[in-house]
């Protein structure tokens, strides 16, 4: 069912003398991420014709996975929540055709996260099921259990205030201050006095990237709850998502491209009518969805076309830290698998972990090994990951390292990762005394990584940060100020894998009836 616009009529490719070959679409999509894929599915299923252009070697943004001494890597899905039957993941990846295709494992359902603190031998756990989660924190806070089972309500109500994550239909608008202007640092120290129950509950706040004086509880519920809810790890890397998409998308009709990164478009009065590839390739279609940043979508528009105000409210919208990640191969049955992530922060303000001096990094790091097909009791690979500003990587900004655009960075820049790696490296053996003897072989990964590979342009996590202070400030929607140019993505809607395809829904909403994509999605 469309809504406000005319039926699309099918287009169809034709010849030019200038051009090699030009494309006609209903919707071009540039970028593979989740959202765009997503999107492109969608889409697709309604009868349009859609085509997905992708700049990497890789479809999948953040679910691309990467290969060290055969071992697998995710780049971004460490693991995934809401994926339990009847929850809200689990309905839209039935609805997207995934359910009976992944290969996925269930966390640890009594501490699924395990937090920890630098000179604090006890260990916190996050359990699954509110049941379990608030029985477990209360074992271990006896004399909180009614703030323990207040957060847990206070949570399960702000989730509800947003109807789209429940997948329900609703004409009302929930942005409002009182459940917008909430700041979750000072929720919790509202709830209550105990300091280390308020560090426990936001002890996984490296999921949001959480600022002190910014993050809302929204951002905070929304993310927790799904992994309250139900967590698990995609078996041999979250790829395996993006692949079935794209072969759906392609059976439905689509077409899904890789090495073709647009950089600009051509126009016809207001609307855009062509991508256009650093190769010079056109891509004609009706409508473009951009699952690019926000940022880096402005800048393939002419200037002119787009409003100056517009622009400076979106290039002045503040992006989240990146992150430093390290891959490390294990020799074989040398190091068990961990079924939960560990969380470690080794500093007593869990929130001024983004705001590390780099004499005191790492502030902070997340543990976690992969989930392989190959062994369930040993892992065969280790990945750490903490903050890191984009600031530290500066010097070489003018340098890419990807299988479409490759130039070295130089010998400087392996010393500073390897340095990194090494301390990092040598923090976390404090906590976990077996890493260095199982080490095979020391990967790593920069900010610059995650802007050659994600898109962003400054390598952020999470994107754009949302901030209580001006909550409608740091929302973007799907719509643009070109016509026919929408958005989607972890900027739209909220991030991760869930957030990201409730922004596919938002943005797919702009052509297809909200009631009756949602009734399509609980009906599947």
């Amino acid at each position: 069912m469309r809504i406000n616009q005319a039926p699309i009529k099918p287009l169809y490719w034709r010849k030019n003398k200038s051009m090699s070959e030009e494309h006609h679409y209903d919707f071009v999509i540039i970028g593979s991420g989740l959202g765009g894929l997503e999107c492109a599915y969608i889409l697709a299923t309604e009868g349009y014709s859609v085509c997905v252009l992708e700049k990497n070697h890789q479809i999948g943004g953040n679910l691309q996975v990467f290969s060290r001494d055969k071992v697998v890597f995710d780049t971004g899905v460490h693991y995934i929540g809401g994926l339990s039957e009847g929850q809200n993941l689990h309905q839209m990846f039935k609805y997207f055709g995934l359910m009976d295709k992944l290969k996925l494992r269930k966390l640890d359902e009594d501490k699924y996260d395990v937090i920890s603190f630098e000179g604090d031998p006890i260990e916190y756990y996050h359990a699954q099921g509110y049941d379990n989660f608030s029985a477990s924190l209360i074992r271990q806070f006896p004399d909180e259990e009614e703030a323990i089972l207040k957060y847990c309500k206070k949570i399960q109500e702000v989730c509800a205030g947003f109807p789209l994550y429940s997948l329900t239909y609703s004409t009302d608008n929930y942005l409002e201050d009182e459940i917008l202007g909430i700041g979750i640092k000072d929720y919790l120290e509202s709830l209550t006095t105990n300091d280390t129950l308020r560090q426990v509950l936001g002890g996984s706040n490296l999921l949001y990237a959480g600022y002190s004086n910014k993050t809302p509880l929204y951002v905070h519920a929304l993310v927790v709850n799904s992994y309250i809810e139900s967590a698990y790890r995609c078996v041999d890397g979250g790829s395996q998502i993006a692949k079935y998409l794209a072969n759906s998308i392609r059976e439905y009709g689509g077409v899904v491209k890789k090495r073709q990164f647009v950089t600009h478009f051509e126009y016809e009065d207001v609307k855009i009518s062509a991508a256009i590839t650093e190769e010079g390739k056109k891509y004609y279609g009706k409508n473009f969805i951009s699952n690019a940043h926000p940022q880096a979508t402005l800048k393939m528009i002419e200037p002119g076309r787009m409003r100056k105000a517009y622009g400076n409210r979106i290039n002045s919208l503040e992006n989240s830290i990146s992150v430093f990640v390290v891959s490390i191969t294990c020799k074989p049955k040398s190091f068990k698998y961990l079924n939960s992530n560990y969380y470690h922060h080794c500093q007593p303000e869990i929130w001024e972990d983004v705001n590390y001096k780099e004499e005191d990094w790492p502030s902070t790091y997340m543990l976690s090994t992969p989930a392989s097909s190959k062994d369930s009791e040993y892992a065969d690979g280790i990945i750490i990951m903490t903050y890191m500003h984009y600031k530290e990587c500066a010097q070489w900004e003018d340098s890419y390292k990807t299988v479409a655009k490759h130039n070295e960075r130089g010998e400087s820049y392996d010393a500073f990762k390897k340095r990194k790696q090494e301390k990092l490296i040598e923090v976390v053996s404090k906590k976990f005394p077996d890493l260095k003897d199982s080490i095979q072989g020391v990967y790593s990964s920069t900010p610059l990584t995650f802007r050659d590979y994600i898109g962003n342009l400054d390598g952020s996590l999470y994107g754009l940060i949302k901030d209580y202070n001006s909550p409608l400030k740091t929302f973007v929607t799907p719509k643009t100020k070109i016509p026919n140019l929408f958005l989607t993505g972890q900027n739209i809607n909220l991030h991760g894998i869930l957030g990201v395809s409730i922004s596919s829904l938002v943005t797919c909403s702009e052509f297809i009836d909200k009631k009756y994509l949602l009734e399509k999605i609980n009906n599947a």
